[in-house]
């Protein structure tokens, strides 16, 4: 496919394959500018489910104009390939970063300013009235200057706020990474920002920890601890975290989203008055 010129855009350096998709750097024909391109699979490109989720992606992003969240520049329905194009962020995911041996000094030394970002940015989300519903390492890039963005809109669901809105709301299939998902979430529950920051606890947990809050034998026992049971501190695998910070991912993966903060600007501050690890004391 490289050299291939899809909507004025030519693929250049194929940059990641996903289940339905994949992401192509692309060069703009007429600017020279270059761009990612997210377009689907060829067997996914008669795929109605696919198709639509491919450009309800690209129209939440491209609401979402905010430093720390990926930028969609155009999308193309009528196109014979299904694509968007977005802004070209060379990266890895916090979730490839987690896994190189090699960026462990690198995530020690950036978790709380990734956090801060990520924070941030899933502020600006909330207060534009969605619920990211998929939020997870693999979402969050961050670059080799610790510059992140928020990916992956796919599943993204408005806040219901009015009254009918709220009374007439439809039990709905759950959806989204199993090892993330707040319990209101498992259930098809209406969902608030709360329920992203219950996913940015567990990323959280993981990034400091190594290892997500729970684990299963299976998909349902899973599920059903996230309802169930109560998640052990991150200072249990990881001592030198600050007690601070792990009392605030344990509030962060409270079972009621009552008893979370109240938003991700709650969070933020938090994240600005205590340290992650102990090794960062001295710098306050």
């Amino acid at each position: 496919m490289a050299d291939e010129i899809i909507g004025g855009y030519k693929l250049q350096k194929h940059m990641a394959t996903g289940q339905t998709s994949q992401v192509w750097e692309v060069v703009e024909t007429q600017s020279g500018r270059h761009f990612a391109m997210k377009l689907l699979l060829p067997e996914k490109v008669n795929d109605s489910e696919c198709r639509r989720f491919l450009f309800h992606e690209a129209e939440v992003g491209i609401k979402l104009a905010h430093p720390n969240i990926i930028k969609i520049v155009s999308f193309d329905r009528k196109s014979s390939t299904p694509h968007f194009v977005m802004e070209f962020f060379p990266s890895g995911s916090l979730r490839t970063r987690m896994l190189r041996g090699t960026d462990k000094s690198f995530l020690i030394e950036k978790t709380q300013d990734i956090l801060k970002q990520a924070a941030t940015g899933m502020a600006f989300m909330t207060a534009k009235g969605w619920v990211h519903r998929d939020l997870k390492p693999d979402n969050i890039l961050v670059n080799s200057a610790g510059e992140v963005r928020i990916i992956d809109f796919a599943i993204a669901q408005r806040i219901p706020t009015g009254f009918f809105e709220k009374l007439f709301w439809r039990r709905k299939k759950a959806q989204g990474t199993r090892s993330y998902m707040s319990p209101e979430q498992i259930r098809g529950l209406p969902l608030d920002g709360r329920a992203d920051i219950y996913s940015f606890g567990a990323t959280a947990f993981e990034l400091v920890t190594g290892r997500p809050p729970f684990r299963g034998s299976s998909n349902q026992e899973l599920l059903a601890k996230h309802i169930t049971e109560k998640p052990i501190s991150p200072r249990q695998y990881n001592r030198d975290v600050t007690e601070e910070f792990a009392d605030l991912v344990l509030r962060m993966l409270a079972k009621k989203k009552e008893d979370r903060p109240r938003d991700f600007h709650e969070i933020l501050m938090a994240l600005r008055s205590l340290k992650v690890f102990k090794a960062d004391a001295t710098a306050k």
